[in-house]
């Protein structure tokens, strides 16, 4: 009977680390909407920063606003869910809140298909008994 919950820790010392992994990857892919930031930021000052021919226009200023708009959206998206991740792997290498892990792991899987993975095994370690005993629930 002592093998289960050795077992159940050594894999909950992993989802850990891999919670770490994935917020770090998470992170840097988020890192890539600062093109989509800097295009916006270019096209609302595009007319200023050349001159434009005779017959040619500038773009619309809605198209700068698009951008830097989506772009922010992205990276502060993407760097919420990061902080997500690292905070998991944190609270998964303590053995505390159960609740924020399992909400974490049910967002992930939206993530594929790597999140998919982590999200669904991180589910199916966090739903053992042993484990929630581990968790004091």
């Amino acid at each position: 009977m002592q093998i289960q919950p050795n077992r159940d820790q050594e894999q909950l010392r992993l989802l850990s680390t891999l919670h770490y992994v994935m917020g770090g990857l998470t992170a840097a892919m988020s890192l890539f909407s600062l093109i989509h930031i800097g295009t916006g930021i270019f096209l609302l000052n595009a007319e200023d920063a050349f001159p434009i021919e005779e017959g040619a226009s500038a773009p619309p200023p809605e198209f700068g606003w698009i951008f830097l708009g989506a772009g922010l959206g992205v990276l502060v998206l993407g760097i919420t869910l990061a902080i997500c991740l690292i905070c998991s792997g944190r609270f998964l290498s303590r053995r505390t809140h159960y609740t924020f892990s399992f909400v974490v792991a049910c967002l992930i899987c939206l993530s594929v298909p790597l999140g998919t993975a982590l999200g669904v095994f991180t589910i199916l370690v966090l739903s053992r008994p042993t484990v929630k005993q581990i968790y004091g629930r």
